[in-house]
């Protein structure tokens, strides 16, 4: 047995920077990881698909440059070509992580999975075939979420992808199904569309981006009817079967009628599941939910003192920033003795579909939910001049302000550069800037931002 003050469990966005920090405030730290270093983020999420986001943006562009004076013919994707270009952004970000871990003093990487044995022990099944035993008083789970596979008929008998395994694909699949209509099932499905591949969307709900307002979800299910993208509503999916020809028929019901999907690939967007279920977590006492995601408080500790859960396995926004937020209220806690919580802090996030969606605060339905006095101002990006200039005027900007303090309450930008829009109302939020102030500020012409100004020009002083 090895006795370390700290070890933590899982090489993500919060705990390779949360082990690195240890180590360097002078506790013996170990870190654990049964993969890659980076976590989902850099594997299999933000960067990977970031890089084929560009690519199939660059193809977009390719076939719609014409009104822009630019006649492009002949284009083709070289879909060997994409994925090699991923492959080399994601090991340059996964070696710089493994590389700086290893460089830095005070702090062990070992690769394997680990399993409680006792309250703060931990037996880890070496990458190598080995066994170790590790024990600290400090322990930081940070072991993310993997995707939720449904009870569907036939599933265990088709080669489906997740979010992970379509990553490895070389070819551009002929008829791509997408089962759920998330964010990532929406950042896939555009993205493959923009390849070659012709898309079909099931989605349980009544309409796509349920969390989002309704004219949010309406805008962006035109954009992706636009480029050709089927989008079934009210859709289930209930078998799957291999055909002679080596395809996949899917059976579907859609509104009550059931109905056949001839495709080639499968990819299941339906959500995500936290892996902790191969901590033995009973080991220790820790408590879960019953999704298995980890209890803690607003300081990220669980209901053992000593053992914290931060990122996607402890539920809540299953964010990188997120995560990486974690770390640094944990951090900040235990070695600067901060009084840091989750309460109340900003949750941000962008669905990279092109245009992209930024939100951060509550919409507009959660307002009206929460019955708040509230004023709602409206822009469409058509109306949006450094929009125009560049040819495209799809979506709106969308902001939230409370009416008696004219305090931004939340913000929805769809739109290009939708993310970084959203980012200028949050520190308005941040620092309490009101949005009559807003709305006579001097920005730099001809900046998307700068039509803030007339987003909340129609409002009331």
């Amino acid at each position: 047995m090895k006795q370390y003050d700290a070890i933590v469990i899982g090489a993500g966005q919060a705990g390779v920077p949360l082990a690195k920090k240890l180590a360097q405030a002078g506790k013996k730290t170990a870190i654990i990881e049964k993969r890659f270093i980076g976590g989902t983020c850099v594997n299999d999420g933000c960067t990977p698909t970031k890089t084929w986001v560009a690519s199939a943006k660059a193809a977009y562009m390719a076939a719609h440059s014409g009104p822009l004076g630019v006649k492009v013919k002949g284009y083709k994707i070289d879909m060997r070509q994409v994925k090699k270009r991923k492959d080399e952004i994601v090991m340059r970000s996964r070696m710089g992580g493994q590389h700086a871990i290893e460089k830095t003093k005070n702090l062990d990487l070992i690769f394997g999975e680990a399993t409680f044995t006792a309250e703060k022990t931990l037996s880890v099944k070496l990458n190598s075939g080995n066994t170790q035993v590790v024990k600290a008083d400090w322990i930081f789970i940070d072991t993310g979420a993997k995707t939720l596979i449904p009870e569907i008929e036939g599933l265990k008998d088709i080669e489906y992808l997740t979010s992970t395994t379509i990553l490895d694909l070389d070819k551009v699949p002929d008829h791509l199904l997408i089962v759920g209509s998330n964010y990532i099932g929406m950042e896939f499905g555009q993205m493959f569309g923009r390849f070659g591949s012709k898309v079909t969307m099931l989605e349980k709900a009544q309409r796509i981006l349920s969390r989002e307002d309704a004219d949010i979800a309406e805008a962006m299910h035109k954009i992706m009817l636009y480029e050709g993208i089927t989008i079934h509503t009210d859709a289930q999916t209930t078998a799957f079967r291999k055909t002679k020809k080596g395809n996949i028929k899917a059976t579907v019901t859609i509104a009550g009628k059931e109905d056949t999907i001839t495709c080639t690939h499968v990819l299941l967007a339906i959500g995500r599941v936290p892996q902790s279920a191969a901590l033995d977590l009973d080991k220790t006492g820790v408590k879960v939910d019953e999704k298995g995601y980890i209890k803690v408080n607003d300081k990220l500790e669980t209901n053992v003192k000593g053992i914290y859960a931060l990122g996607d396995v402890k539920g809540g926004p299953a964010f990188t920033h997120i995560a990486y937020n974690d770390y640094t209220i944990v951090y900040r806690n235990l070695i600067e003795n901060a009084k840091l919580t989750t309460k109340d802090r900003p949750v941000p996030y962008c669905m990279f579909t092109d245009p992209e969606l930024g939100r951060v605060g509550i919409s507009e339905e959660e307002a009206k939910k929460q019955k708040l006095n509230v004023k709602i101002a409206k822009l469409p990006m058509a109306h949006v001049a450094r929009a125009i200039e560049n040819g495209d005027t799809r979506g709106f900007m969308k902001a939230v302000v409370d009416a008696d303090t004219k305090k931004i309450l939340g913000a929805a930008v769809l739109g290009s550069q939708g993310g970084e829009i959203m980012t200028v109302l949050q520190m308005a939020m941040e620092g309490g800037i009101t949005y009559d102030r807003i709305r006579y500020c001097v920005f730099a012409h001809p900046t998307y931002s700068e039509s803030l100004n007339n987003l909340f020009m129609p409002l009331e002083p």
